[in-house]
């Protein structure tokens, strides 16, 4: 007999086993709270199907019932914190999995090969949308930093990218299709993270496991009191060096210089570069080969400091009028505009990061990997829901919301 049949046989057996005990250790359970209160009448040996890691199971537990204030309680449900016919053990990896997976089709498959549960897709949609805001709501409560050593250097980054949503959420408003309308809305993303050291060559490196995010649908101005709530939860105040790093939208230097005014800001070495590339195809559209050229030695100017060597070379280039002048027009007030910001040269001797890797790499992985699949379209609600539970999942906090969240659904029960 092939080994694999035994292992499966062998698994399914010890489920079946498995679902018995717990059956008979729950419905055994002595509670002190299972008796009848002044009032209320009692419903004996009420069944009810329980899902658990293990399988289904079969409760039969007390029903009191006032009459007078009509209302119920369940003692044995609550001493067990069901949630919603669910085991708190399997409604977890429902939430997680409901999130972690590609879909909710997905995220069932996979139940029912790795754990031989059988899970309908819809009951676990069903219960990310009640349980994600209550993971944001718990995360998103006061900290009281703990005292620690103060970390180096810490970086804030935040990025935007659009979200495919179904026609009730888009409709007035604008976008980019050639008719004016928009497909997408946009989500905000923001991450923290620190740096302790650099390589033997002076490049930074980035502390492992240090990246936490947020992210929603809020305006702008909302947003940044949520990614600075969470850099208060990290310890802003005890870094020694704080940088912002951004990619030039007008909105993010707003926020950086309202939630975080003491930061050192630092625009994205690759979007200033789109920049250069703008300027240097404005000079000579026509030559492939001299706009590469020229883009890399003014990227190389950046490196080492050099922006008015740039500016001064643009001027003395600069058509004397046409559209290609206003291009470059616009491209030196840019310059101009995020001069403090493009001082490479100094910020990589101090071994600083300037680009926004990790906020885009985190656009791609806590946003796109699940709200960007083909086919999808959501609502603002529930795409914040699979979003809350990913930042809480990739910033290595679902677990820790979760504990918080226990005694809140062992009431709600």
């Amino acid at each position: 007999m092939a080994l694999e049949k035994i292992e499966t046989g062998l698994k399914a057996a010890l489920l079946r086993d498995g679902t018995v005990l717990l059956a008979g250790l729950l419905n055994g359970l002595p509670l002190a709270t299972d008796v009848s209160h002044h009032g209320e009448e009692c419903h004996g040996k009420r069944p009810c199907t329980v899902e658990t890691v293990l399988g289904s199971i079969q409760l039969e537990r007390n029903y009191y019932y006032d009459r007078q204030m009509q209302k119920g309680r369940i003692p044995l449900d609550e001493a067990l914190g069901l949630i919603n016919g669910y085991s708190p053990g399997l409604a977890r990896l429902m939430c997680w999995g409901g999130a972690q997976s590609a879909s909710y089709p997905s995220a069932s498959e996979a139940f029912q090969r790795y754990g031989g549960l059988q899970v309908d897709p819809r009951q676990i949609q069903r219960l990310v949308n009640e349980l994600g805001p209550k993971v944001t709501e718990v995360l998103d409560r006061p900290w009281q930093p703990e005292k620690s050593a103060p970390v180096p250097t810490m970086y804030v980054s935040v990025d935007a990218t659009g979200v495919p949503m179904v026609r009730q959420e888009l409709e007035g408003r604008k976008g980019k299709q050639p008719d004016g309308s928009a497909k997408t809305r946009e989500v905000k993303l923001g991450c923290i993270f620190t740096q302790h050291h650099v390589d033997e060559q002076g490049r930074p490196w980035r502390d492992l496991d240090s990246t936490t995010y947020v992210g929603s649908f809020e305006k702008a101005g909302d947003f940044g009191h949520r990614i600075h709530r969470e850099a208060v939860r990290r310890k802003v105040f005890q870094a020694s060096k704080l940088i912002f790093i951004g990619d030039g939208a007008p909105w993010i230097w707003e926020l950086a210089g309202t939630h975080f005014p003491h930061a050192i800001q630092i625009l994205d070495f690759y979007h200033a570069s789109e920049h250069l590339k703008l300027l240097a195809e404005a000079l000579d559209p026509t030559h492939a080969g001299a706009v590469r050229a020229t883009l890399e030695h003014w990227q190389e100017c950046l490196r080492q400091d050099q922006l008015d060597q740039v500016i001064a070379e643009v001027i003395a280039q600069i058509p004397r009028h046409g559209p290609r002048r206003k291009v470059a027009n616009q491209q030196l007030a840019y310059l101009e505009t995020n001069r403090q910001r493009m001082q490479y040269g100094t910020f990589q001797k101090r071994g600083w990061f300037i680009g926004s890797g990790v906020i885009e790499a985190g656009c791609k992985t806590v946003i796109g990997q699940r709200l960007k699949q083909s086919g999808m379209f959501w609502s603002v609600p529930g795409a914040q829901n699979i979003l809350s539970i990913r930042c809480a999942t990739f910033s290595r906090r679902f677990d820790q919301a979760w504990e918080l969240l226990q005694p809140q659904l062992a009431l709600a029960a």
